[in-house]
């Protein structure tokens, strides 16, 4: 009798079928970050919520630390419609927007206010290339925040653009790399799943990322030192196959949608929290916290000249257009 009870509870569980119901919708994404970072959380956010107000219709299954496409691939793919959504780092754009790399501008959008006002969905400069991004096959759904760029290196700070002579540097833009150049160093291009073992073999001297990364990724395991230039807002979108994306219902899109708001508002609002959070943790594990002086940032500052000027000849009228809105924050 205990089995026949048994039974009859996993048919009522599953449905007088036998079979569990499958979801309507399956939304594939990739990511490269691991699920404990604060976008693999911001994605868990989405998929809790897009599977709760659907009543389990749409499926979201997220696939993390790189498992299906490195960061560099995931315009390709999901603009081809090869998975039909993946996020990736904003500059990974910049072969077909090359305005994007506005983000990266050094010093230029330096503060949170200024940020917030660049990162508003219809501001001057992201409404514009959220557009230029749709002309690749993929819509963007939502930004999210990874805070600020700093520096990494073994042995002691980098104290000013001379820290860097001779110095082989981690960059994940190719703006980024321009200011490597341009303060004397040498650039060398690494995604952000590689990072951790290119400076564990000595590929590079000194990284560049953010200080949420360093927390997520252990990068106190291969490196002791964080200086904190904060020269580059870093920022992740995450994108949808726009053909996809058209062909849902009005119903879906509205709950994707939705959910995609919601987990934008709530990484971005927790962002500060999530950075001093990372510090107090590499701090904890060993690594040394470095603010540059102002003699070093007036140095800094004075390096990152030829950038803009890089920037406005390369990137045409949108780059032209977004430089001189980010100007006015």
């Amino acid at each position: 009798m205990k089995k026949f009870a048994l039974a009859a509870a996993l048919m009522a569980a599953v449905g007088f079928s036998g079979t569990v119901q499958a979801a309507d919708l399956t939304l594939r994404i990739s990511l490269q970050l691991p699920m404990k970072s604060h976008l693999g959380q911001n994605l868990l956010m989405f998929k809790n919520e897009v599977e709760e107000e659907s009543n389990g219709d749409i499926e979201v299954q997220i696939y993390d630390s790189a498992q299906l496409y490195k960061d560099k691939e995931v315009p390709a793919a999901v603009g081809s419609g090869a998975i039909e959504m993946g996020v990736a780092s904003l500059t990974r754009y910049v072969g077909d927007v090359p305005a994007v790399d506005i983000f990266y501008q050094p010093f230029l959008l330096d503060t949170e206010e200024k940020v917030r006002k660049a990162v508003s969905p219809d501001s001057p400069v992201r409404a514009p290339l959220d557009k230029a991004i749709a002309e690749t096959g993929s819509t963007v759904l939502w930004w999210q925040a990874y805070g600020g760029s700093i520096m990494l290196s073994n042995g002691g700070p980098i104290k000013g653009p001379d820290g860097l002579k001779g110095q082989k540097v981690r960059v994940f833009s190719k703006t980024q790399g321009d200011f490597i150049s341009a303060a004397g160093g040498a650039p060398t291009l690494i995604s952000g799943s590689e990072q951790y073992i290119a400076y564990q073999r000595g590929t590079v001297d000194v990284g560049m990322t953010g200080m949420s990364g360093v927390k997520s990724r252990q990068l106190w395991e291969v490196m002791d030192t964080v200086t904190t230039t904060n020269d580059a807002d870093i920022e992740f979108i995450v994108v949808v196959n726009t053909d996809f994306w058209n062909g849902l219902t009005d119903a879906q899109r509205d709950i994707i949608s939705t959910a995609a708001i919601n987990a934008e508002n709530d990484v971005r609002d927790r962002m500060s929290t999530i950075e001093a959070e990372a510090f107090a943790e590499a701090k904890a594990n060993g690594m040394t916290i470095y603010t540059p002086t102002a003699d070093e940032m007036a140095a800094w500052r004075e390096a990152a000249k030829p950038v803009y000027e890089a920037f406005l000849a390369n990137t045409g009228d949108l780059g032209k257009q977004v430089f001189e809105a980010a100007q006015k924050f």
